[in-house]
């Protein structure tokens, strides 16, 4: 007991080695560009990126994880029917008949309703369990090593607006570092503490470019088909089987359940969203007939935050 509460222990403190590892290469850039180059007509703009840099990956790092809230979890009477019943196929009933009062629409890839053993909560719709963090997450797309944190629902936005501060703080370097790496090249920077900064510099800032600018073109096409990076290598399950672009609503409001409705907003690293639990479909989630393939009923969709409303009307 003692050994595995060690070895947790460990796991910890191991875990922010690469949070620590881009926190030194930032402060070193800063100390660089500002204090050996000091390229005063840039430093305005510097500054910006750099705070909002740090402003993003602070809110990417410390956000905590949003969980399910308690109209998910097994009540007292609920869990002892669950634990009850002996047969596997008996406790899915039981789950099936908790999940009827809930906004719950996906399934797990047997068909069973979605259930969290160690959390004891039914999963609402693109919630999955995060080993790392021992808990479970709305809306979770991974567990990101470099902010040492779960990306979900409550952190996304922080951590799309984290790349793209990254980059554009690289990519600044970069431009306004460029001609003085001309000059290290021809022999024409004097020698000193600055010629080395200039050269690792721009190797640094063009490596981290390169590499963000996958990863965030990655993830601006998952926003703009409204997938998580889990739900990209496994698609959702519905009542009617696995359907990839089952939550993809159109490119406004799936940029909307991110940022927010305030345009205004959108680049500010504050929460500008309520989605989490539930979330608009283009899957009716009655008999998962697929608007845009409908021929007998006119479906429409009225999201709130408790559940869904599906009206239909005869064409025929």
């Amino acid at each position: 007991m003692a050994l595995s509460r060690g070895l947790r222990c460990c796991q910890r403190v191991f875990s922010w080695i690469p949070v620590l590892i881009i926190t030194a290469v930032v402060l070193w850039s800063y100390y660089a560009y500002v204090f050996e180059l000091c390229l005063l007509a840039y430093l305005l703009v510097f500054h910006v990126c750099f705070v909002m840099f740090s402003w993003t990956y602070w809110k990417s790092i410390f956000t905590p994880p949003a969980t399910p809230c308690k109209k998910f979890q097994l009540s007292y009477s609920d869990k002892q029917r669950y634990e009850m019943e002996e047969r596997p196929d008996a406790q899915k009933q039981v789950l099936v008949e908790i999940a009827k009062k809930l906004p719950i629409f996906t399934r797990a890839q047997s068909g069973a309703i979605r259930f969290c053993d160690r959390c004891q909560v039914l999963k609402p719709d693109r919630c999955h369990h995060c080993s790392v963090c021992e808990t479970c997450v709305l809306k979770m797309d991974h567990h990101c090593p470099w902010v040492n944190n779960c990306v979900g629902f409550s952190n996304y936005k922080f951590f799309l607006l984290f790349l793209s501060y990254s980059m554009l703080y690289c990519i600044f370097i970069a431009a306004t570092v460029f001609k003085y790496f001309l000059k290290f090249w021809v022999g024409e920077l004097p020698n000193g503490p600055a010629k080395f900064h200039v050269l690792f510099l721009m190797f640094v800032a063009l490596m981290f470019f390169v590499s963000l600018m996958f990863l965030f073109g990655y993830h601006c096409w998952l926003v703009a088909k409204n997938r998580s990076t889990l739900e990209a290598f496994s698609a959702p399950v519905f009542v009617g089987g696995p359907d990839r672009n089952g939550f993809n609503v159109g490119i406004r409001k799936n940029l909307q359940q991110v940022f927010g409705e305030e345009r205004r907003l959108w680049f500010i690293p504050v929460v500008s969203t309520d989605f989490g639990c539930t979330f608009m479909t283009n899957v009716c989630p009655r008999n998962q007939i697929c608007f845009n393939e409908c021929l007998s009923c006119l479906i429409f969709f009225f999201y709130s935050s408790e559940s869904y409303i599906c009206i239909g009307r005869d064409l025929l």
